[in-house]
C-alpha cells in the first residue's frame, strides 16, 4: 500500500535526521516526515493549478503547530483543542516563510501552502531548529517550481565553541543563539540573541551554521534524485504585455529619477510626486487605447524600483538625499508620559515610537503554557503598528505576524540587559506604540525601550541601539552600496533587511532577509562594521538625554520590598487556608507573595505607597519572629483565666502573664487590672524547653516599690485601729 523512501542525514555523535516520504499526507503535493530521536515534524505543501489574478507578489502561507499530543499535553481552555497560534508557533512559521519566500519563481503567483506540525516532541530537541528544513524537504520531493534546497539550523557558541541545534540545556548555557537560514550557496536569513559579542564573532558563527546546512542540502537533492522528482511542474504565468511594459518604461523612467534624486522631503510628498507621474501617464494612455490599470500599476513599480536603485548606485544619492551612512535626525525625550511608571519618546526622520514602562508583581508576569515550555516570563515587550502610522485608512484588527516578530526582536534586543532577579523584584511590561513610520519601526522600540526603562529606574545594565541597513547590489556588476538607517522605500526596493541592535560594547540581537543571491561574506562583514559606527552613533544622542538608569522609581511607582524567613514560617505566614495571609492584605491593602527557593522563604510585598509596604512588613516580621528570653513585647490580652492571662506578644504566639507578675502589689483578681482585647507591656521571662511555653511577666517592667524603712513602719494593731 505504501512506497516509503527514507535518507538519512548524519550528524555526528551519534545524531542523525531522517527524512521520509510515502506514508503520510500523500494527496498533498508533497508531504516529509522529518525525525531525530523521538521528535517528528510533519511538513505538507500544496500549490494551487492556477495563478491568483491581479497580484505581483508571491502568495505564500506558511504555518507551524504545535501539537500538544506531541508531548502528552491537553490544552488548556474551555475548549481543550488547538486554538489560535501561539506566538511561539507565529515566530517559527515566519522564519521559515522568510527563508523560502525569494526561493520561488518572480511570475509563480500561485496560492502556496506550506504547513509544518509538530506530531511528536523529544524534551531537550528544539523543533524550530529543524522546520525550515522540514519544509524544504517537502518542497524538494514535490513538483512545485522552487529554487531551493534551504535549511535552517540553530548556532550557540557555548564555552566558546560553536554548537550546532544543541539541546534546550546546552542552549541556556550559550552567549549567542542564532538561527541561520541558506540554500548551499547563500545566506538567506539570520536571526537572534546575543550577550554583546563582536561583529566578528557573529560572522564567524553564521560561516560554520552554513557548513551544517550545505549538508542538509546535499542530502535534499540526492532524496529528490532518487525519487525522480528534479523535474518541476509547468505552471501559468501572468499575462504581460512587452509592448505595454516598454511604453511605460520609456514615458516615465526619466521622471521617476528626476523625482527620486530631487525628493528631499517626506515621504509622503515623495510618494505624491511618484504618483503624479502615474496619473499623467494613465491619463495619457487611455485616450489612445483601453489600459490594462493592473498590469501599468505593475510596471510602474518596477520603474519606480530601478530608479531608486539606480540613483543611489551611479550617484550615491538615496530617495531623501542622505548619504549611504548618513542617520536621520534623532530627537531623544523622556517622561513624556508623567503618569506612567517610565516613558519615552524616541524620533527617528519619520518613525517614531512612544514607549511605557509598567512594573507589577509576580502576580503579573507573562504565564507561558507552551507544548514544550511552561513557566512564566518577568520581562515582557510588546508592539503595536497602528495603520495611522503609514497614514492607511483601515481599522485595527487584532495583533498582526509582523507586529509578534517586530516586538519579539525588540525583546531579545533589550532582555540581557535586564537586571538580574535579586536585583529586580518586579515584573516588567515595555509596550512600544508606533505613532509614525517610514523604516525600522523595531529598532525605534529598542531605542525607545531602552531609554523609558533607565527613565522608569529599572537598573538596566547598560543602554542599547539598534539599526537597520540595507542593501543596493547592482546583480551584472560588482556595484554596490550598503545603507545606513534605511527607509520604508529602501527596504522594499533593496536587497537586504539587516537590522542589529547592541550596547556600546557588543552585539545583544540581529535580524537579516538577504533578497538576492551570491551575497559574499565580505558585504556582511562591511554592514556590520558600517551597522556598529551607526548604531554607537545613535547610543551616543540617547546618552545626551539619558545616561543611566535614574536612581529611584517615580514617586507614584508601586514599590516592593523583598523579605527572606526560614521555610517553617511559610505555613504560619499563610496561615490555614491562607487565612493569615489574606487578612494581612485585606488589612494593609499589599499584596504579599510567597515563594520557597532554596530551601528558604522568599517573601515579596508589593504595595501602592511605603505606609501600606511598612505594615505588611511589620505583620509578616511579627509572625515569623523568634520569641527571645529578655525581649520586651507588647501583646494583646487574649484570655482571663483564674491564674493569670494569656497574652499574645506575636502573631499565634501566647504567654502566661501568671497573676502574681501581673504587679508587685497583691492581686485578688486578674480582672482588676486586665480585661480581654487590653494591649499590655510584657517581658519574655523564660521558655519551657520541653513545652516551649512561655512565661512573662509585668511587673519586672514596673519600678519596684521602695520596701518602708522598719523602724518608721506602724504595728499592725495600730494599723488595724
Amino acid at each position: 500500500m505504501f512506497t516509503i523512501k527514507e535518507k538519512t542525514i548524519d550528524l555526528g555523535q551519534g545524531r542523525q535526521i531522517i527524512l521520509q516520504t510515502g506514508r503520510l499526507a500523500r494527496q498533498a503535493d508533497g508531504a516529509v516526515l522529518l525525525k531525530q530521536g523521538k521528535t517528528m515534524l510533519l511538513a505538507t505543501v500544496v500549490a494551487a493549478k492556477e495563478p491568483r489574478e491581479d497580484t505581483d507578489f508571491m502568495p505564500l502561507s506558511v504555518e507551524y503547530k504545535e501539537k500538544y499530543a506531541s508531548s502528552g499535553r491537553i490544552p488548556g481552555g474551555f475548549l481543550k483543542r488547538e486554538a489560535r497560534p501561539s506566538d511561539n508557533e507565529v515566530l517559527i512559521s515566519r522564519l521559515v516563510d522568510r527563508a523560502l519566500r525569494p526561493l520561488f519563481p518572480e511570475d509563480f503567483y500561485h496560492e502556496t501552502f506550506v504547513t509544518i506540525n509538530l506530531i511528536s516532541a523529544e524534551t531537550g530537541i528544539m523543533p524550530d531548529a529543524l522546520a525550515g528544513l522540514a519544509a524544504s524537504a517537502a518542497l524538494a520531493v514535490s513538483d512545485i517550481p522552487f529554487k531551493g534546497p534551504i535549511s535552517e539550523v540553530r548556532v550557540a557558541r557555548i564555552n566558546n565553541q560553536f554548537v550546532i541545534n544543541p539541546t534546550l540545556s546546552e542552549l541556556r548555557e550559550s552567549d549567542m543563539d542564532l538561527m541561520v537560514g541558506a540554500t548551499y550557496d547563500n545566506i538567506l536569513m539570520v536571526e537572534g540573541e546575543m550577550k554583546e559579542v563582536q561583529e566578528s564573532e557573529m560572522l564567524e558563527a553564521i560561516k560554520v551554521a552554513h557548513e551544517a546546512i550545505k549538508v542538509h542540502c546535499r542530502a535534499q537533492i540526492e532524496f529528490a534524485e532518487e525519487l525522480g522528482r528534479t523535474v518541476k511542474r509547468e505552471y501559468k504565468a501572468v499575462t504581460d504585455d512587452e509592448e505595454l511594459r516598454k511604453k511605460v518604461w520609456d514615458d516615465t523612467y526619466d521622471k521617476c529619477y528626476q523625482a527620486a534624486k530631487s525628493s528631499t522631503g517626506s515621504k509622503q510628498e515623495r510618494t505624491e510626486a511618484f504618483d503624479a507621474i502615474l496619473e499623467e501617464f494613465l491619463s495619457g494612455y487611455a485616450e489612445d487605447e483601453e489600459a490594462d490599470e493592473f498590469l501599468i500599476r505593475k510596471y510602474f513599480h518596477d520603474v519606480l524600483k530601478e530608479s531608486a536603485r539606480r540613483l543611489v548606485l551611479d550617484e550615491n544619492i538615496r530617495l531623501d538625499g542622505r548619504k549611504p551612512d548618513e542617520i536621520r535626525q534623532i530627537v531623544c525625550e523622556i517622561d513624556p508620559l508623567p503618569a506612567t511608571h517610565g516613558s519615552a519618546l524616541f524620533t527617528r526622520g519619520e518613525t517614531q515610537s512612544l514607549t511605557t514602562v509598567t512594573l507589577g508583581t509576580k502576580l503579573d508576569e507573562k504565564i507561558i503554557d507552551e507544548v514544550l515550555n511552561q513557566g512564566s516570563e518577568k520581562f515582557v515587550l510588546h508592539y503595536n503598528f497602528p495603520p495611522f502610522s503609514t497614514g492607511e485608512a483601515r481599522p485595527m484588527r487584532g495583533v498582526s505576524r509582523r507586529e509578534i516578530g517586530h516586538g519579539n526582536l525588540a525583546h531579545r534586543a533589550l532582555k540581557n540587559m535586564m537586571p538580574a532577579d535579586e536585583e529586580n523584584p518586579y515584573a516588567v511590561r515595555v509596550v512600544s506604540d508606533i505613532l509614525e513610520s517610514n523604516g525600522s519601526s523595531s529598532m525605534a522600540t529598542v531605542c525607545a525601550g531602552s531609554l523609558a526603562l533607565m527613565d522608569s529606574g529599572i537598573k538596566l545594565r547598560k543602554a542599547v541601539s539598534g539599526i537597520a541597513m540595507g542593501l543596493i547590489s547592482d546583480g551584472n556588476t560588482d556595484k554596490y552600496a550598503i545603507l545606513s538607517d534605511i527607509l520604508g522605500d529602501e527596504d522594499h526596493l533593496g536587497d537586504m533587511d539587516f537590522k542589529v541592535a547592541g550596547t556600546m560594547d557588543g552585539i545583544t540581537a540581529t535580524q537579516m532577509d538577504i533578497k538576492v543571491e551570491g551575497l559574499s561574506f565580505g558585504i556582511l562583514e562591511k554592514a556590520l562594521d558600517q551597522a556598529k559606527a551607526g548604531r554607537l552613533h545613535i547610543l551616543g544622542i540617547m546618552n545626551e538625554t539619558l545616561s543611566e538608569s535614574r536612581p529611584e522609581l517615580k514617586p507614584h511607582a508601586p514599590r516592593i520590598e523583598m523579605l527572606s524567613i526560614p521555610k517553617d514560617m511559610i505555613g504560619a505566614l499563610i496561615g490555614p487556608g491562607g487565612k493569615v495571609i489574606q487578612e494581612i492584605q485585606r488589612e494593609t491593602g499589599a499584596t504579599i507573595i510567597v515563594e520557597e527557593i532554596n530551601g528558604r522563604g522568599d517573601v515579596n510585598v508589593f504595595g501602592e505607597n511605603k505606609e501600606v509596604i511598612s505594615a505588611a512588613v511589620d505583620w509578616i516580621k511579627r509572625i515569623v519572629a523568634v520569641p527571645e528570653i529578655g525581649q520586651v513585647y507588647r501583646g494583646k490580652v487574649k484570655t482571663i483565666v483564674q491564674f493569670g492571662a494569656f497574652v499574645e506578644i506575636l502573631p499565634n504566639k501566647d504567654g502566661l502573664l501568671h497573676i502574681s507578675e501581673i504587679d508587685w502589689k497583691k492581686i485578688n483578681k486578674v480582672e482588676d487590672v486586665l480585661k480581654e482585647g487590653d494591649e499590655v507591656e510584657v517581658k519574655l521571662m523564660e521558655i519551657d524547653q520541653k513545652t516551649g511555653k512561655l512565661k512573662l511577666s509585668r511587673k519586672a517592667l514596673l519600678p519596684r516599690p521602695e520596701k518602708p524603712d522598719h523602724e518608721h513602719r506602724p504595728h499592725r494593731n495600730h494599723r488595724q485601729a
